[in-house]
């Protein structure tokens, strides 16, 4: 079974504002993902929220694996989306 993905409306107008083939990057390796995400996702230090690597790019999310849901909740780049965490 997979995993279901849900985008939060700032990760899709995150997603929006960044140029087209590094947000189709984004959302293929999501995609890529929804098998078994945490053979590809890292845990965040002191929260319960993971963080997936896109290049120069991160996608912070929350996993559920008793709803098998993947909740997408802010992208970024790897300068600047650390900080609200």
């Amino acid at each position: 079974m997979t995993y279901e993905v849900s985008w939060t409306e700032l990760s899709l107008k995150q997603l929006e504002k960044l140029e087209k083939s590094i947000s189709k990057r984004i959302i293929d390796k999501v995609e890529k993902i929804k098998i078994d995400p945490f053979l590809f996702v890292e845990k965040l230090k002191g929260i319960d929220l993971f963080k997936l690597r896109v290049g120069d790019y991160r996608v912070i999310m929350s996993i559920e694996k008793g709803r098998m849901i993947i909740f997408v909740l802010q992208l970024g780049h790897r300068s600047v989306v650390y900080r609200k965490y």
